[in-house]
């Protein structure tokens, strides 16, 4: 055996390709990108999953997310035959302060599923958060059964803008908060354009509103911490076009399928 072949004594699937209308040879879709548009996983852990052996076309384990397919006629994981792709669907989900963006926690704490199970309809597919809020965030977090919509939606690429209001304690000037469209770099962190608006103060204690399109861990905490203020409340009210409103807290909501299409359109990348 040579050193570069594959260490398993399961069968390797090839890369497979379809023939065209016409007759020439034509590539399908990676079946990581397959899987993820089913709403799987995210393409990341499905490539996880290729790794453990656990996705089959037929009895073949498939070995490489490059493998090419037309459909997932035939493609199971771990065992389970992987339904038909169904076209993306986008939910709005109020999300709770004290809520964990996850599926478990090792330490038992709760998640955002906890509330989902009751605030989404029977029968909803399997459902993946758009990016994450932090366990003391609440508002708007979107909800998804198309990993590449996920995906696209997070990239930073698509420059999509996530805005946000934040309670704090403390002294700042609408001046200092324009300097923040120059972006801002903190411990060696360098953050993007916020455009951060006061919206009204009594004393010290001030609303915010930051818009931004990064979106890097804590960092509209991050930031207004390091301009001397202590955040007591942030909320997500914006994601693109998608506002939380006035969505009750806990509450979900589908977003209609014409708007998600249209949507799609105007991503700078699919």
């Amino acid at each position: 055996m040579r050193s570069g072949a594959p260490r398993t004594s399961q069968p390797v699937v090839a890369a497979k390709r379809a023939p065209a209308a016409d007759g020439s040879e034509r590539e399908g879709d990676r079946i990581a990108k397959l899987l993820a548009r089913a709403g799987i996983a995210s393409r990341r852990e499905v490539e996880r999953m290729i790794e453990e052996g656990r996705v089959k076309i037929g009895d073949e384990v498939v070995t490489t997310p490059a493998t090419l397919l037309t459909s997932l006629k035939g493609v199971s994981v771990d065992g389970k035959p992987v339904a038909p792709m169904a076209p993306p669907r986008l939910f709005r989900f109020h999300k709770p302060s004290g809520l964990i963006t996850a599926e478990r926690d090792p330490t038992g704490r709760p998640t955002i599923y906890t509330a989902l199970r009751n605030a989404l309809p029977q029968g909803t597919p399997r459902v993946m958060p758009v990016g994450r809020l932090d366990v003391n965030t609440e508002g708007l977090l979107l909800m998804t059964n198309d990993g590449e919509l996920k995906r696209a939606l997070e990239l930073p690429s698509t420059g999509i803008p996530r805005t946000y209001r934040a309670r704090t304690f403390g002294d700042i000037s609408q001046a200092r908060l324009e300097e923040l469209m120059e972006g801002i770099e903190i411990d060696g962190v360098r953050y993007g354009s916020i455009n951060a608006n006061l919206e009204r103060s009594a004393g010290r204690n001030k609303w915010i509103e930051l818009t931004l399109t990064e979106g890097k861990n804590r960092e509209v905490r991050r930031v207004l911490e390091h301009l001397g203020l202590q955040v007591s409340r942030l909320l997500r009210t914006k994601y693109g076009p998608f506002e939380l409103a006035d969505l009750p807290r806990g509450a979900a909501e589908e977003i209609p399928q014409v708007m998600v299409e249209r949507f799609r359109k105007t991503l700078k990348t699919a």
